[in-house]
């Protein structure tokens, strides 16, 4: 209850730094930097962002992608979660491990990662993160019928067995 009522301070927000390998290098190339997609220039792009001077009077929680938590450190060799904990800033971390189509459907997805996730969830926790993000979209359309019952259906499930396990 801390930790939630800590992120939902008033005037604050969550800074979403959960980007993928692949999705960040994407923000590189979308944004004309001229840099390559690797470890290094990952771990600067994310020690900017978690060094930004008052960081903290803004942000209350950071959601971060696994090799950040893992891996990622300040130049001097701090780690980015222990950098944010000293600013009272919560780490937190993106658990899903992406969405599928279901089948016989028009477009409308599962998110994948409920197997494994009491586990994982339990070495983020010994790794500092103190909250969790879980995706789910439900796709509308109706002209399709959208979204299916079916899809509704497995969405309260994931969404429900993703906040029992957390």
């Amino acid at each position: 209850m801390a930790t939630a009522k800590a992120i939902g301070t008033p005037g604050k927000g969550i800074l979403a730094a959960d980007e993928s390998t692949g999705t960040l290098g994407k923000r590189f190339t979308s944004n004309n930097l001229a840099c390559e997609n690797n470890q290094e220039n990952r771990r600067l792009y994310r020690e900017i962002l978690f060094t930004t001077p008052n960081l903290e009077k803004h942000i209350s929680g950071v959601i971060m992608f696994d090799e950040t938590v893992r891996t990622g450190k300040t130049t001097d060799g701090k780690a980015f979660v222990e950098l944010l904990r000293e600013k009272g800033i919560h780490a937190g971390i993106k658990v899903d491990t992406g969405m599928v189509e279901m089948g016989g459907t028009h477009g409308e997805t599962a998110t994948q990662g409920l197997d494994g996730l009491g586990a994982r969830c339990k070495e983020y926790y010994d790794l500092g993160c103190r909250f969790a993000k879980w995706r789910a979209a439900i796709k509308i359309d109706t002209k399709l019928g959208l979204p299916t019952q079916a899809a509704v259906d497995e969405t309260a499930h994931s969404l429900a067995r993703y906040g029992s396990i957390c």
